[in-house]
């Protein structure tokens, strides 16, 4: 077996391990032990799995779901079919909104170009 495949292959316990002792015997060991860890994404990994294992997924490479996937079919069904409904709805009143702005926009300048227009024709009278 390969030294790399031996390494990713090791437990969680044996790399705190590893790292503790590097620490313990020469410091630049450890930290490059934890650099590794971090590097590699293998502490992310570490949380994912702990995340995965709280809430009952197991996670084998297998049968690894989707994440937008909560496994229960009805529900998904719903769930996409309310955010399409939801996104449907946010763009109408987003098109609503730009109308409201449009329409406010124009009655400002219009009420800006009669006020200038009597402005004008107020000092030419004089």
């Amino acid at each position: 077996m390969p030294t790399a495949a031996m390494l990713d292959d090791m437990p969680k316990g044996a790399w705190i391990a590893l790292m503790v002792i590097g620490f313990v015997l020469f410091w630049p060991v450890g930290l490059g032990v934890l650099a590794y860890l971090i590097w590699s994404g293998k502490m992310h990994a570490w949380k994912h799995e702990r995340s995965e294992h709280r809430f009952g997924r197991h996670c084998g490479s297998s049968h690894r779901r989707s994440r937008h996937s909560t496994g229960n079919y009805a529900f998904d069904a719903y769930r996409d079919e309310t955010l399409k409904r939801m996104e449907e709805e946010q763009n109408a009143f987003g098109e609503f909104v730009e109308r409201l702005r449009r329409a406010k926009d124009q009655a400002e300048f219009d009420q800006f170009m009669t006020e200038r227009r009597t402005a004008e024709n107020g000092s030419s009278a004089n």
